[in-house]
């Protein structure tokens, strides 16, 4: 298990950062999406992380060519770090031969699960002890109440999965969870179902494949929290597609920023999606300095946000929450630096992500000496930091957001961060970028 020191800083920062991770849901979606086209669909800036390469590995065993700018065919070594690849489906989805791992990647399995129900074949899903204990009820459930043949463990609620292939019908389902992954995995099916279905959310969540699948030509219609999907069953248009720098991943040097006196960071060609940036609003409404460039349109906004240190006040969250969901970690370290009391609320979902992150995110906080309050949706965090000993040790529980906010903390006090390599699922450079602002120390320990 690798663990990384990071030591604190001694020079100001003053970034320009051109090498955000490219962005993590875009990169699962383009893979998925190339099923809906008998065209080849052409990919720029894939994210190789490893959640987004068990994504395509997934993506070839179900018959989707993959293929780079050197010819180099369905080998993932070969194809690794090409800046252009090329999505052909072969022979629409083919039964696989064995079963689909995915994984730590939650999104993989849950839209791999829409996407597979109405097709003929047997599918099995599973993925690594952390993906195989967060909850698929919310995914197996409304898909079984229209004729998928889904069963799991535990009662059909967690990996591994399996698929037997069935015909659905049409649908109207309201969900009282507002989840970008249980709408697309609806989506997914209902585009394989002959007829018009009805998705609607108690409130909006992020909107990626809604906007992918209006680029390819899908006849939706979104009416506020509503999606009717008007499904033919005719091929879409095939994806040309640039992805975006991650907005998740540059969030945390926007952080980096709040939190350091007189630094000032810029971050490059970020994706711009509001259901994505709510997180860098709210360092706004904190007092940092925030500017928003938009450089130009494809499916997406894309664009340069420039964040300038100021001072940081206390600021209590409650709505929005899915738009921010993933960055909430990362505020949590603002909040432990800014002046006052800050809460977070109606963020329950937070347990149910890569560890639970309520409770990760407070232990850690409570080894800067923060002081913090653990609710039931949410926590509070009395800002100030007061440690104890000079570099405290985090564990990650193998939660990749929880290990980059801390790291971030630690360029400024120095952290020692535990299972370091879990970060690799979604930012494969992101210690890359610290090591030319500080210096770290990797190991291996047991």
């Amino acid at each position: 298990m690798r663990k990384t020191e990071i030591l604190p800083i001694v020079n100001n920062i003053d970034l320009c950062i051109d090498s955000i991770a490219p962005d993590k849901s875009i990169s699962h979606r383009s893979a998925i999406f190339s099923f809906f086209s008998n065209k080849q669909s052409r990919v720029r800036n894939y994210l190789f992380g490893e959640d987004t390469l068990d994504t395509l590995k997934i993506a070839m065993q179900l018959g989707l060519e993959v293929k780079d700018s050197n010819g180099n065919i369905n080998n993932i070594e070969s194809i690794k770090n090409s800046k252009e690849l090329y999505f052909s489906p072969t022979n629409g989805i083919n039964e696989p031969i064995d079963i689909l791992y995915c994984g730590n990647a939650g999104t993989a399995m849950r839209l791999y699960i829409g996407l597979l129900a109405p097709n003929k074949g047997n599918f099995i899903l599973s993925g690594d002890k952390y993906l195989n204990s967060r909850p698929m009820k919310r995914i197996i459930e409304p898909l079984n109440s229209i004729g998928a043949n889904i069963s799991a463990r535990c009662n059909n609620t967690l990996a591994p999965i399996c698929i037997n292939g069935a015909t659905l019908n049409p649908f109207t389902y309201h969900s009282l969870i507002s989840s970008a992954q249980v709408k697309s995995a609806m989506i997914l099916s209902a585009l394989q179902i002959q007829g018009i279905s009805k998705f609607s959310e108690i409130s909006k969540s992020r909107d990626h494949t809604e906007r992918m699948f209006l680029g390819m030509g899908a006849d939706l219609k979104i009416n506020d929290n509503e999606i009717i999907i008007n499904s033919n069953k005719e091929p879409l248009n095939p994806l040309d597609i640039t992805i975006p720098a991650d907005p998740s991943s540059a969030f945390y040097f926007a952080i980096l920023a709040a939190i350091t006196k007189n630094a000032k960071v810029v971050l490059k060609d970020v994706l711009l999606n509001p259901t994505r940036i709510e997180a860098f609003f709210v360092l706004q409404k904190m007092g940092v300095d925030i500017k928003i460039e938009i450089k130009n349109s494809e499916y997406e906004d894309i664009g340069d946000i420039t964040i300038k240190n100021n001072e940081l006040n206390a600021i209590s969250v409650d709505s929005n929450i899915s738009w921010l969901i993933d960055e909430i970690p990362a505020l949590a370290i603002a909040f432990a630096c800014a002046k006052g009391s800050s809460k977070i609320t109606n963020a329950k979902e937070l347990r149910f992500k890569e560890s639970d992150r309520i409770k990760a995110t407070l232990e850690g906080l409570k080894s800067f000496g923060v002081r913090c309050e653990e609710l039931e949706d949410g926590f509070i965090i009395e800002g100030g930091i007061n440690l104890k000993k000079k570099i405290p040790t985090i564990n990650s529980y193998g939660d990749h957001r929880i290990a980059m906010s801390f790291a971030i903390l630690g360029i400024l006090y120095g952290v020692i961060v535990e299972d370091s390599a879990c970060i690799d699922v979604s930012f494969p450079n992101f210690l890359d970028i610290i090591k030319n602002i500080t210096t770290i120390k990797n190991s291996l320990s047991r």
